[in-house]
């Protein structure tokens, strides 16, 4: 039993389901005066569980962690975890570039009942050697009894994760796998070839996840699940199922939007499509901003042409009307 963030006491089995498949890097949902969007990100959980999403990945570079202070950070963990109910695993997306620091909030975090996990990325700024990277991994793996992603992502922190570090920082127990987005497949094989079995390797690329799950990898962290998490999911699965021919033939339906997604920083555009959809409102916060007119055009055209401009539920307005109406009764 798990006590839910606003008093609710939920049944949760998230300690027994397979870390797999396809993850959410969840959005951040805001309102045009500059709050969080709090109904709209309850709502985009719920239809991400119902889609069949395997797992949530909220406060991530997607989420626009950086721009959120930390009484909304955590406050937004906690509706994550009461809107999923217990029914995936939610690794939070939990970084910092001194090891203290990142320690002290993972700490955090772990106060939070319903949270499985971190996703922790590269010390960035600092550029640590190898064996500060594998340290400070390491530091946080041993301070929490959470479950441990790496994140590898040498565009965002500039420096890398090679695979022989890895492979160290897979002996431990708690850490369990990683997110390798330095879009390097030979680099991703290798990591796969190095690790025990039971260490996860998760495409953190949408357009890497079918080669990444060829050589081996265990999924993929989406962007693109938050527009399309039925078809993305369906896509991995087919694939681990080694159902190829289904696999490659969603891949190629969808591979123009999952490079749309990134015609301009992430996550501007896949919120602009959430946005298209009437998910949410196509709400930033500086330095992040609106796509310009011809990136939102060609978006248009593409969800046009996917069908993915359908009425959000049958008789029931959208999820921005329904956040509309409850800030200004608020």
């Amino acid at each position: 039993m798990r006590n839910g963030a606003f008093g609710r006491v939920f049944v949760v089995d998230c300690e027994d389901m397979e870390l797999s498949g396809c993850g959410t890097a969840l959005v951040t949902p805001f309102l045009s005066n500059g709050d969080v969007d709090w109904h709209a990100l309850q709502s985009l959980v719920r239809w991400q569980i119902e889609s069949g999403i395997h797992f949530l990945v909220p406060t991530g570079s997607t989420g626009e962690a950086c721009a959120l202070l930390e009484s909304e950070w955590l406050r937004l963990v906690s509706v994550v975890v009461e809107a999923a109910e217990g029914r995936v695993p939610i690794f939070v997306g939990c970084s910092h570039n001194t090891s203290q620091q990142a320690i002290a909030r993972v700490k955090k975090l772990q106060a939070i009942p319903g949270v499985d996990g971190v996703l922790t990325a590269n010390p960035y700024y600092t550029k640590p050697t190898q064996e500060g990277q594998y340290l400070h991994f390491r530091a946080i793996a041993e301070n929490t009894h959470l479950q441990v992603l790496l994140y590898n992502i040498p565009s965002r922190t500039g420096i890398n994760l090679l695979p022989e570090t890895t492979a160290r920082l897979a002996e431990i127990p708690n850490v369990v796998g990683i997110k390798e987005s330095s879009g390097n497949l030979q680099q991703i094989t290798e990591v796969v070839h190095a690790v025990p079995d039971h260490f996860k390797v998760f495409a953190g690329d949408d357009n890497l996840a079918l080669p990444i799950l060829s050589v081996g990898g265990t999924g993929v962290i989406s962007v693109a699940a938050n527009a399309i998490p039925a078809q993305m999911t369906r896509m991995v699965d087919a694939a681990l199922n080694h159902d190829w021919d289904l696999a490659r033939q969603l891949y190629r339906k969808y591979y123009p939007l999952i490079i749309g997604n990134f015609i301009e920083p992430n996550p501007q555009p896949v919120k602009c499509v959430l946005a298209l959809m009437g998910r949410i409102q196509e709400e930033y916060r500086l330095p992040m901003m609106p796509v310009v007119p011809k990136t939102k055009a060609h978006l248009e055209k593409l969800v046009h042409e996917l069908g993915l401009l359908e009425p959000v539920a049958a008789g029931k307005p959208p999820v921005t009307a329904v956040a509309a109406a409850a800030s200004s009764n608020a």
